[in-house]
């Protein structure tokens, strides 16, 4: 019993680590200039993009966005282009699953 205690407790700690290495990850490529995880800036709320495609598989899609720049989708403000120098590939991936999980 004591064992799976403190593995669940790991367990929890761990995934409480990755959730803010991916939020520090997208602040460091300055995604929070611009975003919040719970209200409008220039761009749209983590939360807002997270409910807007609930239930959808569409990680891959939002990080092909992020890096090409877009405009339309929440408003008249252009999101600049990120390429990999500012976001690495896997970061990228991580942040933009990490997002889809702040709905509610």
């Amino acid at each position: 019993m004591r064992i799976a205690l403190t593995l669940i407790t790991g367990l929890g700690l761990m995934l409480g680590t990755a959730a803010q290495a991916d939020e520090a990850a997208l602040s460091k490529a300055g995604c929070m200039a611009c975003h919040a995880k719970d209200k409008k800036l220039v761009g749209p709320s983590f939360k807002d993009v997270a409910n807007k495609y609930k239930g959808q598989d569409v990680t891959a899609a939002l990080a092909a966005k992020v890096r090409a720049g877009g405009k339309g989708v929440y408003g008249p403000i252009p999101m600049p282009a990120n390429g990999p120098e500012k976001i690495s590939d896997a970061e990228l991936n991580s942040g933009m699953a990490w997002i889809l999980k702040q709905g509610g």
